[in-house]
């Protein structure tokens, strides 16, 4: 179209918007929205308005996040920004765990010292600069992303006032008797030598032997010998994974109401279950063998056994705890080992127990003839020692699936310990309840945590390390008693809060806890706790020392969401510390997200090489994809990406900023367009317009139903569609004539113009707490109404729905236009293809039709050849007359080329050009505009 005639598209093209190119512009609006304060300005704006509160789970401050930490921070920055553009006031304050293991490992290796080495004063130091800088790489990575939240003031557990609150919910839960020390079998690392908490464990294959190993009959109380049997050469027979727990046997478990038999083979007599003595002698290689004699588990109690190799008895005692699932029946027990075998344990007075195992595990003198071998040692040594003296039964070499320490991926054992506890069980109804008062997201949520809540056994808060909160405990030097009162919580919390809890180093106790504080046996004198509490008791108290502490958020929030992990985590150190102090869940709503994995669903690795940083994804495509990819996926189950997937999701991309860019090109041309001051009333818009806005509609209500529901699949899917189907492929595409050809100020023009700007608007706030830089970037060139805020398109709220309504005439009119439209369209490439003609104009569209369709069809007949972008549409009746027969049921097509000649400006094939004489190659239609 020659410049003479049509000025729509003047902008040079060097200077045309919306051109891409993300990885540079992101950073210059970064940089923008942080000097301009946007978090700030966009939470002073909704003050008053009521509050949405998304409490954010600390991520760790010991490396550069993931995928997976990227996938959880715009998640959440996605629903922060839509909350905070649909009538509420959603403040974000991002925090941090900054305490713990992981940081105290790293940081002796940076200054090369082993544990113990430096004072612990010193070492602290070390470990808060360590956090603290990764907080720093942390925020800036986060912000990369998009992430709008108060950076300036973060939470962090390590800040002297969080430390201090976490204290007052420590004296508050033991001032209610929740808290308690005792000896019991705790998860321990001797790699990281210090307890772990269940939500620390791993569990992967272990590859290891199993042992069946017999236990000679000592006394049995009568049963087998009046039988006959000969008690010498009886057995009771265990079996075992952890040979090296051996030395720690104290009893032998059996079933109450299983079955239990003597099986006489190769002239000895073994005591098993019943049920498993085929799979039993299997593995012994025994074939020929009797069963003797059957008597209950019950009735088997009282009976005494002698250990292998450590010289004392072992008793047979029940427990419910007993399977059948594998082994033999009878359950080797080592109470210093086992939870189960600790408890069981309890029930007998005349049962010791032993830990025959240090913190670096190492045998210690407690296992006898085995002391000073590692565990791994240990095993080869007992199973060699075994089979000499004729005590080993049967051995398999087995993979199981066995506890690691999720920090250093190194088996963990079953160690008791003296340790502090919280005592679940007292209050595990109450927790319960609370679980069942709150929204969770997935609903299977409910009763998986819930399952772990009763199941789960008392919660160990201590750790044998430095970099953390104290237990704020004291120890009567006289009597040994811990004394933990209000007014010694009080003191250690204040002291807290002045100072931090480098304080419970460098203070001595005189200076901490008041005179007037006395132990029950009278003494006033007293020594520190060294122990820190679990990292995850810190984090589990955030409801209190972050929601509860900041006048612009509050208790319960309305969402936490995290990994599906924070189950046995996050979501329930929260529960558990909430429910005890405030008698409720921290949370209304939980939402979780699944794991990142590979294109071909296997879990990320950078052994494997299929590990993908977030770096990689804004340095190559932009943080914008990285969000669309966010956004694209159903996020509750796995989440696969690769390159392909990025590479799909940058096309489907550029169809959303395509037709944006389409839409800005046709408002800011020929003087540009003043929506205040050009638009028009929806009295003067065309049908087609109308259809356009109802269509727009629709996706303003499934998108905000989405959005609300956080299922953001849908909301990009709901975009893109309309994007492409309902306005590239079809009412831009026709609306290409009028903003091309008709007069720039005309009626047709600015009410298309008008469209177009509501539509894009709308489409902009729609998609911007998603693709927030390009709908921030797509505001920024966009002309505005003087309602609108300019500045950001983050200080505006989700567009309202244009309050038209459509009839079933209206609806059924423009069915029937689309059913027709996409046929024609496929019979006019049949003949593009054949070369019959070029561009849809120089074609004239025959359409065929009977009955009802034929009328309807009539009726519209003055607006398809606009509507097919056509130059010419006849119709006519006889519906299998036409060449193509399309999806529309009763109607055919046939497409031929144009007669006339072809308009200069408009391209329509018109009998009109050549016949004015003052603008010979123009259409009827576009001389009286250029006149």
């Amino acid at each position: 179209m020659p410049q003479d005639y049509n000025k729509t598209l003047n902008l040079p093209e060097t200077d045309f918007p919306m051109r891409g190119n993300l990885p540079k512009r992101e950073p210059d609006a970064l940089k923008k929205w942080d000097e301009e304060r946007l978090y700030y300005k966009m939470i002073e704006k909704n003050e008053g308005k009521p509050s949405y509160i998304l409490h954010d789970g600390p991520p760790y401050a010991n490396g550069d996040i993931h995928l997976g930490t990227a996938l959880n921070k715009v998640l959440k920055d996605i629903i922060v920004k839509y909350k905070n553009m649909s009538g509420y006031c959603s403040p974000y304050v991002p925090g941090w765990d900054t305490h713990g293991l992981p940081i105290e490992l790293k940081a002796m290796k940076a200054i090369g010292v082993e544990n113990g080495a430096i004072p612990p004063i010193e070492l602290r130091k070390h470990c808060k600069d360590f956090a603290l800088s990764f907080v720093e790489n942390q925020k800036n990575q986060f912000k990369r992303l998009g992430v709008l939240g108060d950076f300036d003031d973060p939470y962090l557990t390590l800040k002297p006032e969080f430390e201090a609150r976490q204290v007052k919910i420590f004296g508050e839960m033991a001032k209610k008797g929740y808290i308690y020390k005792g000896l019991k079998p705790v998860y321990w690392c001797p790699e990281c030598q210090t307890a772990l908490a269940e939500a620390e464990i791993e569990y992967s294959d272990d590859p290891c032997f199993s042992i069946y190993v017999k236990f000679k009959v000592t006394d049995d109380k009568g049963i087998f010998t009046s039988l006959g049997v000969d008690l010498d050469k009886t057995y009771f027979v265990i079996w075992t994974t952890t040979t090296w727990t051996l030395p720690g046997n104290m009893a032998i478990c059996l079933g109450p109401e299983y079955d239990y038999c003597i099986v006489k083979a190769n002239g000895e007599n073994y005591v098993m279950a019943e049920y498993l003595v085929p799979e039993v002698m299997s593995k012994a290689g025994i074939t020929e063998y009797e069963t003797v004699g059957r008597f209950t588990g019950a009735q088997l109690e009282g009976c005494k056994t002698e250990h292998p190799f450590m010289g004392r008895p072992s008793p047979i005692i029940v427990g419910s705890h007993v399977t059948l699932e594998s082994g033999t029946g009878c359950v080797h027990t080592a109470p210093g080992y086992g939870v189960d075998d600790f408890e069981v344990c309890k029930n007998y007075d005349d049962i010791g127990i032993v830990v025959g195992v240090d913190g670096k595990g190492v045998l210690t003198k407690d296992s006898g003839m085995f002391e000073g071998l590692t565990t791994d040692e240990a095993n080869k040594a007992i199973g060699k020692h075994l089979v000499e003296t004729g005590a080993m039964f049967a051995t398999e070499r087995i993979v199981h699936q066995y506890p690691h320490c999720w920090r250093c991926k190194s088996p963990i054992l079953f160690r008791a310990t003296e340790q502090w506890f919280c005592s679940i069980n007292d209050f595990k109804d109450e927790a319960v309840k609370a679980i069942e008062e709150v929204n969770w997201i997935p609903g299977w949520g409910e009763e998986r945590i819930k399952g772990m809540v009763r199941d789960r056994s008392d919660w160990c808060i201590s750790r044998q390390r430095t970099w953390g909160v104290p237990i704020p405990i004291i120890y009567c030097t006289d009597c040994g008693k811990p004394v933990v009162t209000e007014e010694t919580i009080n003191a250690i919390s204040e002291l807290f809060r002045r100072e931090g809890s480098d304080a419970w180093y460098t203070h001595d106790l005189t200076e901490i806890i008041p005179d007037s504080v006395k132990c029950e046996c009278g003494c006033g004198s007293f020594t520190k706790e060294m122990d820190i509490m679990d990292v995850w008791f810190d984090s589990g108290v955030t409801h209190a020392a972050v929601l509860d502490e900041r006048d612009n958020l509050r208790s319960p929030a309305d969402l936490y969401l995290e990994g599906a992990d924070q189950y046995r985590g996050w979501f329930q150190s929260s529960l558990l510390t909430s429910v005890v102090c405030s008698g409720h869940a921290p949370y209304k709503n939980v939402c979780t997200h699944g794991w990142v994995v590979d294109g071909q669903g296997k879990t990320m690795h950078k052994s494997l090489g299929n590990g993908i940083e977030p770096a990689e994804i804004t340095d190559k495509y932009g943080a914008d994809i990285l969000r669309l990819w966010v956004a694209s996926s159903d996020y509750h189950s796995d989440i696969r990406i690769s390159k392909d997937i990025l590479g799909q999701l940058s096309d489907a991309y550029k169809k959303i900023r395509n037709t944006a860019r389409f839409i800005l090109g046709n408002l800011s041309n020929q003087g540009g367009f003043d929506i205040d001051k050009d638009g028009v009333s929806d009295d003067e818009l065309y049908e087609i317009d109308k259809w356009a806005l109802l269509k727009l509609d629709e996706l303003i209500d499934k998108v905000n139903t989405a959005y609300e529901a956080f299922d953001y699949h849908i909301v990009f899917h709901a975009i893109h569609n309309f994007c492409v189907i309902d306005m590239s492929n079809f009412y831009l595409d026709i609306l290409k004539d009028r903003l091309y050809c008709e007069r720039p100020d005309s009626v047709e023009r600015r009410a298309a113009q008008t469209v177009i700007y509501r539509i894009l608007s709308a489409i902009a706030r729609l998609v911007a707490p998603i693709l927030s830089f390009t709908a921030d970037e797509i505001w920024s060139y966009m002309p505005h109404s003087s309602k609108d805020n300019a500045e950001s398109i983050f200080l505006n709220d989700m567009p309202k729905k244009s309050g038209l309504t459509a009839t079933a005439e209206f609806s059924e009119k423009w069915d029937l236009i689309a059913a027709v439209r996409e046929d024609a369209k496929k019979a006019l490439e049949i003949k593009r293809a054949d070369k019959v003609i070029g561009a849809s104009l120089e074609a004239e569209v025959h359409i065929y039709a009977e009955g009802k369709l034929y009328s309807d069809i009539c009726a519209i007949k003055e607006e398809l050849p606009a509507l097919l972008i056509v130059s010419k549409v006849e119709i006519f009746e006889g519906a299998g007359n036409g060449e193509y027969k399309g999806e529309l049921e009763g109607v055919s097509f046939t497409v031929s080329k144009a007669g006339g000649g072809k308009c200069e400006r408009c391209w329509v094939y018109s009998d009109y050009v050549g016949k004015n004489e003052k603008y010979h190659t123009l259409c009827e239609r576009c001389c009286n505009v250029i006149e």
